[in-house]
Formats: C-alpha cells, sequence, structure tokens
C-alpha cells in the first residue's frame, strides 16, 4: 500500500471515527472467517460496521490530533491484529452484542475503546453492555417524570374517598342501631 492510498484509507477511517458513537476494538487473533461474518452480521442488525485496522493507518488517522489525546494514546497502543466495530446506532446495544459474542468465542479479546473522544477500558465496555436499552432508559426516565403528577392524583383522589368511605360507615351504623 502506498503513501497515497494510506492517506486516502487513514481519511475515510476519520470519517468512520466522527460518524460513530462508539468504535470498540477487539483482538480477532484465532477467529475464524465464519466466525467473523457471524460478528459482523449480528452487528449489521445495530447499525454497526466492523473493519480490520491496520496499526501504522490507525496512527496516521491520530497523528494529528483528531481523535483527542485519549484516541491518539489508544492508536498508538493498538498492536497485533485490530478489529473495530464502529457503532452509529445505540452505543449499549453494540457493546452487549460484542460482548457476548466475545463470551461465547474466546478467539474474540476486547481491547480499550472509544467512546467519542473518550477512552474506554474493556471492563468499562463491559459495563456498557450491562446498560438497558435505549427505549427502557427512555421508559425508566419518563416514569420518574411521570411519578410526581401520578402520586400528586393519588393523593387529590384520597380526600373524596375518604369522605365517601367516612359517609358509608356512618350510613351502616345508623342503619344497624
Amino acid at each position: 500500500m502506498n503513501r497515497a492510498q494510506k492517506a486516502e484509507l487513514s481519511n475515510e477511517l476519520k470519517g468512520k471515527f466522527d460518524k460513530a458513537k462508539v468504535a470498540l476494538f477487539a483482538d480477532y487473533k484465532g477467529l475464524s472467517s465464519n466466525q467473523a461474518n457471524e460478528l459482523r452480521k449480528q452487528l449489521r442488525g445495530h447499525k454497526v460496521e466492523v473493519r480490520v485496522l491496520q496499526n501504522n493507518v490507525a496512527r496516521l488517522v491520530s497523528k494529528d490530533g483528531h481523535l483527542g489525546e485519549a484516541g491518539k494514546q489508544l492508536m498508538d497502543s493498538v498492536v497485533g491484529p485490530t478489529l473495530v466495530a464502529f457503532a452509529y446506532g445505540d452505543p449499549a446495544a453494540a457493546a452487549k452484542v460484542f460482548h457476548k459474542f466475545a463470551q461465547d468465542n474466546q478467539a474474540l479479546k476486547l481491547k480499550d475503546s472509544l467512546f467519542g473522544k473518550s477512552l474506554l477500558n474493556a471492563a468499562d465496555v463491559e459495563e456498557l453492555a450491562k446498560l438497558p436499552s435505549r427505549e427502557v432508559m427512555l421508559a425508566k426516565f419518563l416514569g420518574t417524570l411521570n411519578a410526581p403528577a401520578t402520586n400528586f392524583v393519588g393523593v387529590l383522589a384520597a380526600v373524596p374517598r375518604s369522605l365517601a368511605n367516612v359517609l358509608s360507615a356512618i350510613e351502616k351504623k345508623k342503619a344497624e342501631a
């Protein structure tokens, strides 16, 4: 690969890093082509693109500080065969699929990754995988926002209900007497 091709690939990767919400890195040495295709297939449904990263091109991407200090540090530390999953959709969903696949296939080992321009270590990627999906988090948030209004309506409804219960008890007492 000549210098012009490396520069072109570097610019393409810069665009992918800019567009992706999270870039998950993994060592894929020992992963068969069928397993790699299965991983790509599983991730494709979550708006994730999987690429094999060449180390010298990775260093070109971070050379001008485009990925920030954390990105430069990560790219400088990348050694060996590296697979990168660019997640354009829900980062937690991509991390879940990636993490589950890594658990099922010992050949795939999670590495430090990038969340925007922040560095995520492998343990942080596992924590990201444990997060509920975006829809569940939004539902919980809306439930939290709705709780005070629901409780207030319940309190307001309790006053007439209590009055009705007292009047009913008085009516029963008078009927017995």
